[in-house]
């Protein structure tokens, strides 16, 4: 058989294998739409954030494309906790030691906004931030190896964060906190905001469990339990309401970096948001900020 015999032969398909493949094709075109996506590959270098995305058959990290992070000279009013918070992303993005970080306390008083500031702040510093939500905590080993000896620094934020017992995403960021045997890799913090100061409910009967040693008192197990998880961050901030003057002082600060004027007309109106939101905080303010300064310029 001389090499042109051979070429020809090597083109023929019998009838069986012809349908066979045709079969195959057929499969892979039914099973391709369940195949999971291909993750993107992320250049850190121009991407500041990402989120983690969950699907049927896996997570991947997933850019943010617009950023939502408030300047930080426009956060007031809460200052100790700025400094405090600052003072321990600096050390981390130095290769000092560094705390994870819990910050708890009134809603809209700016606990996530002042993690996101930190982004822009310091992100050429090396600084990065993923979001993770708390039902994919279930995935923070994975998230983590996929970040470990990156040459970054990153924090993993998680907002509002807080459990119901038996959640099943309790304990991996329990084991990541201080519990594991390998703990967080270097260039990883974690920081999580909640409105439950023990990231979990707490019911009236518990404290039936409490039982007092001559002067010491000794807290049930279920109590004990629940202390654990938020003992575990090194760094606790704690965030209170707003009082009138600290309200009027934020929503001021918010005009301005709107590109709007403060006034008379613009304080007066405040108060007035507030009263109907029910409440002042520094979310309230914001949103305020937003109406007036987009109302005044739709009058120019």
């Amino acid at each position: 058989m001389n090499g042109d015999d051979a070429d020809d032969l090597s083109y023929e398909v019998s009838p069986e294998l012809a349908l066979l493949l045709v079969r195959a094709n057929e499969v892979l075109a039914r099973l391709e739409p369940w195949l999971p996506p291909k993750p993107p590959r992320i250049d850190w270098r121009s991407t500041l954030a990402c989120r983690w995305r969950r699907g049927r058959w896996g997570g991947w990290l997933e850019p943010v494309t617009a950023l939502n992070c408030p300047d930080w000279n426009a956060l007031r009013c809460v200052d100790r906790q700025k400094q405090a918070l600052d003072r321990n992303t600096r050390q981390f993005l130095k290769g000092l030691p560094a705390n994870n970080a819990l910050l708890t306390g009134s809603r809209g008083c700016g606990k996530s906004s002042l993690i996101k500031a930190l982004l822009t702040r310091h992100a050429k510093k090396g600084l990065r931030l993923v979001e993770v939500d708390r039902e994919d905590l279930i995935h923070l080993e994975d998230i983590v190896h996929r970040l470990d000896g990156q040459p970054w620094r990153f924090i993993l934020f998680s907002d509002d964060l807080s459990f119901e017992p038996g959640d099943a995403a309790y304990k991996p960021l329990k084991a990541a906190l201080d519990g594991s045997v390998s703990g967080l890799p270097e260039n990883m913090l974690i920081y999580a905001t909640s409105n439950r100061r023990h990231l979990m409910p707490e019911f009236f009967e518990e404290n039936d469990a409490t039982r007092y040693v001559g002067h010491e008192v000794h807290p049930g197990e279920s109590i004990e339990e629940k202390v654990s998880l938020s003992d575990r961050f090194g760094l606790w901030l704690s965030f209170y309401p707003f009082g009138q003057e600290d309200y009027l002082a934020i929503a001021q600060g918010w005009v301005e970096a709107l590109g709007g004027a403060w006034s008379d007309a613009a304080r007066l109106e405040s108060l007035q948001w507030a009263t109907q939101r029910g409440g002042r905080s520094g979310r309230t303010a914001r949103q305020f900020a937003i109406d007036w300064v987009g109302g005044q310029g739709l009058k120019r």
